[in-house]
């Protein structure tokens, strides 16, 4: 039996998967972000969330051989990953779990822990991969320093673009419309008190703008479409470096998948990226991701306590997955 848990900004996810590949339990609580809710906070929601998850599949702590605890913001702050790692000691004295950063279940759902690299772009963007037992973080370094790629580097290259057309500085595209009217303001100022006063510049809203691009980009506006493009173009430079620093030899394939809300924006993203990723290395192959993160997680959990999920247990729990969609 392996826990995998996937935390999050706004909420943390939990499954159980047994050994043969079958999907359990699954359980949703708050976030665990140390960040918004504290040490204390973060302990709570991960212990609460785990007794949840084992009450609804009716299965004993004592039964789980290990856990994986894919956390917000893990390993950005040194001083913070030992008590990060200390979180879940009271449900595992044992030691039979770990904590990392919540990157890695993105590549280990993506790409079923293969040699790989997988390149989220959410309301963030990061990249994490694996080559021979190494790995390998790129990206990630928050708003502030760049998230290049993300969510709110979309949305507020979209507010930018928003202010130029408003000005004149830009000729106005339908993308200016669908901004104007998403804020219903008389004045297009107005739109600065909104996002600054009554935001606060909250990422998360930010971030959620890019949608409103991505419909742009989709009725061919050509200046979201750019912003798109130069999303992909930043998307496939993180995916670079990582391949360089994880040292493939030349010329050997590098699978690359992805997850993260700015690839629903569909042919807008996938297109520019997949010429991107060609222009600098001729072999990566894009592939579509085979499970969640939070199954990812779990998966990973099994690899690491030396039971890694062959074919069959892979395609197992890809069947109970749809059936739970479904």
């Amino acid at each position: 039996m392996f826990i995998g848990v996937d935390g999050g900004g706004t909420k943390t996810a939990f499954a159980l998967v047994a050994g043969d590949g079958r999907l359990l339990a699954r359980h949703v609580a708050a976030t665990c972000s140390y960040l918004s809710v504290g040490m204390d906070g973060a302990k709570a929601v991960l212990e609460q969330g785990v007794k949840a998850l084992l009450a609804k599949s009716h299965v004993p702590l004592a039964r789980v051989d290990h856990a994986f605890f894919g956390l917000p913001a893990y390993g950005e702050d040194s001083e913070a990953r030992p008590v990060l790692d200390s979180l879940p000691i009271d449900l595992f004295p044992l030691g039979n779990y770990r904590c990392d950063n919540d990157m890695i279940n993105a590549w280990a759902g993506s790409l079923a822990c293969a040699d790989g690299i997988n390149i989220i772009a959410g309301t963030g963007s990061i990249s994490y991969g694996e080559n021979a037992g190494r790995g390998v973080r790129c990206g990630g370094w928050g708003e502030l320093f760049g998230d290049e790629g993300s969510a709110y580097w979309i949305g507020r290259a979209g507010l930018g673009l928003f202010s130029k057309m408003s000005d004149g500085r830009c000729p106005r595209s339908p993308l200016y419309d669908l901004i104007a009217n998403h804020f219903g303001r008389t004045a297009d100022l107005d739109i600065c008190g909104v996002v600054m006063d009554e935001w606060q510049g909250e990422r998360n809203r930010i971030a959620a703008l890019s949608q409103l691009v991505a419909t742009a980009a989709g009725a061919g506006d050509p200046y979201a479409r750019k912003l798109f493009s130069d999303a992909a173009t930043e998307l496939a430079a993180i995916v670079d470096a990582t391949r360089r620093a994880l040292m493939f030899a030349e010329g050997q394939p590098v699978p690359v998948s992805y997850s993260g809300g700015v690839f629903e924006a569909g042919e807008v993203i996938f297109q520019p990226f997949s010429a991107a990723l060609r222009a600098r290395y001729g072999h990566y192959e894009l592939r579509a991701p085979r499970f969640t993160p939070v199954l990812g997680a779990a998966v990973y959990a099994a690899k690491l306590a030396g039971h890694a999920f062959d074919e069959r247990a892979l395609a197992v729990l890809a069947a109970e997955a749809e059936s739970r969609v479904a």
